[in-house]
Order: C-alpha cells, then structure tokens, then sequence
C-alpha cells in the first residue's frame, strides 16, 4: 500500500480510506507533539520525521501501521513492543486495535534524546 508518487505526508494519507486516514492523522499528530522541532518528509516512499538525520518513519499496510523508530527505538522498548509482531528496527501496530500513542510518544521522545546527542 506505499504509494511512490506521494511527495507530502498529507498526499501520503489523503490515498487511505478514511478510517486508516485517521490513524495516521493520530499518529502524525502524536509524533509531532513529541518532536516539534522534527521535519517532515516523504522517505523510502513513507512519511517520516526527521532531526539531524531520520527520526522516525510509519506507514499504512492492509492489516497494519508500521512504525520504524529505527533498531535502538526498538531495542529501548523491547519489552512493551513484544506484544507486537516487529523486526530489528520495526513494529506492526493491528490497524484494528487501538494504537499505544502514549508508547509511540515516549519511542519518539527517546529517539529526539539519541538524535540530539549526535555530533
């Protein structure tokens, strides 16, 4: 379901139904209240948070939203994230349950701490 000619996040979610435009309308917005020093961009075809590199990417999918806070986001939070289906720097959220936005919150808030203490 990545679209390759959205250029803006708000392109990239205009393409989804309704319902899952509202997750990541949610999800946007959780972010951006975490990082709001972050920019934003379309990267390897998913919106993405960026401060002094990449922050954070997220993604829509059929049966869920991926969130990609790179491998030490994961590694942080292993142990809450283990009651997800993820990989070395990802984690699939149901797209039919209620997204954690307060555990996206603090992934986000520990990613903008590793990004500022980057030379």
């Amino acid at each position: 379901m990545i679209t390759a000619k959205a250029t803006t996040i708000d392109e990239y979610i205009a393409d989804f139904p309704a319902d899952v435009q509202q997750i990541l309308q949610q999800i946007r917005a959780t972010i951006k209240e975490a990082a709001p020093a972050a920019g934003e961009k379309i990267s390897y075809g998913m919106p993405t948070f960026t401060l002094k590199g990449n922050l954070i990417h997220f993604a829509a999918f059929k049966n869920h939203i991926g969130l990609y806070p790179t491998p030490n986001g994961i590694e942080e939070f292993k142990e809450e994230l283990s009651a997800y289906k993820g990989a070395k720097g990802s984690v699939q959220f149901p797209i039919d349950k209620p997204m954690p936005l307060a555990l996206i919150t603090r992934i986000v808030k520990f990613r903008v701490k590793k990004s500022l203490e980057k030379k």
